[in-house]
């Protein structure tokens, strides 16, 4: 597997020898980064090397990171402000950003939820954009993780987009679609400690984003979330989705993720679906992630519309 330095990406003379190392996984999303410590504060350098990395691959892992609480959050708030944990489910008490997920959740929802979303969507989401201002990053660190099982697998929706056709590309560039909280979500609501609305959360998105920091156009399909498009007939939005659910959650666009203790992974919110763990289903080990989120704002699409909450607030950061 070929090492790439993104030194070459800049003049020589403005910048020293790169300290990471950028390994790509596959040829269209993923990379790993070694030769950092996250759980040190990062020097400009380095945070740009991460950050340009992360707009080119997607989605960055790293290996070996001892990271506290404080730590994880330290090294987030780098690439902007954090968001609450979650806008329905609330963080651990004394860190309120961070959202903790043992495998035993993922059983009981699939026990309790009766019913299924449309497409039973077997995991694929794109985080949060049941509200009309999704987080921009996310960020999932690795606590306690079995010897096998519990993958994620992460697929560009950016190269999915560029995978269609003209003609589709046309049809779809202008619609809307609205994505709302599942089932599931629904009926989780409950007061919390902090005040916040549990919603329910209906907003409505472009159906194709354009990146805010690439400017490139994106499928902004959540098979998660994303329930109708408005103006079409149910078939006829039906199929579109359909559609999209085919393109963005084909192999060659995709990078499966084995974790280990202490890994930990960040990825593009704006132009990455994920899915994971993705065989809870199959196995009894424990499993214990936390993730945090940096702020995002409202997506936009090509004819400049942009998304609005059709119910619900906005996402917004700690205060």
């Amino acid at each position: 597997m070929s090492l790439v330095s993104l030194e070459t990406e800049a003049p020589a003379a403005r910048r020293r020898p790169s300290s990471i190392v950028v390994e790509p996984a596959t040829p269209v999303i993923g990379a790993e980064i070694s030769g950092v410590d996250l759980s040190r504060p990062l020097d400009a350098q380095t945070r740009e090397e991460i950050h340009r990395a992360l707009l080119k691959w997607r989605v960055l892992f790293f290996r070996d990171q001892e990271l506290s609480n404080d730590a994880l959050k330290a090294f987030g708030r780098q690439f902007g402000p954090l968001t609450p944990a979650h806008p329905i489910s609330e963080g651990l008490d004394d860190h309120p950003e961070i959202w903790e997920r043992k495998i035993e959740e993922y059983r009981t929802r699939r026990a309790d939820n009766d019913a299924r979303p449309p497409r039973d969507y077997k995991g694929w989401h794109i985080d949060i954009t049941f509200v009309a201002n999704p987080n921009r990053y996310s960020i999932l660190y690795g606590v306690e993780i079995p010897p096998y099982g519990g993958d994620t697998i992460f697929t560009n929706l950016i190269a999915a987009y560029e995978g269609l056709s003209a003609p589709i590309k046309a049809l779809i560039d202008p619609l809307q679609a609205v994505h709302q909280t599942s089932n599931y979500d629904d009926g989780a609501r409950k007061p919390r400690r902090d005040g916040r609305s549990t919603g329910p959360f209906v907003s409505l998105h472009p159906l194709v984003r354009v990146h805010p920091e690439t400017g490139e156009k994106l499928a902004f399909f959540n098979a998660g979330a994303t329930t109708h498009i408005p103006g079409l007939k149910e078939p006829e939005g039906q199929a579109i989705l359909d559609l999209l659910f085919h393109e963005v959650t084909r192999p060659e666009y995709q990078v499966r993720f084995r974790w280990q203790p202490k890994s930990l992974v960040v990825w593009d919110n704006q132009a990455v679906s994920h899915a994971g763990p993705i065989d809870y289903a199959q196995f009894s080990l424990g499993r214990t992630v936390r993730r945090i989120t940096v702020a995002g704002e409202l997506p936009e699409g090509p004819d400049g519309f942009r998304s609005r909450p059709l119910e619900g607030e906005l996402f917004n950061v700690l205060g």
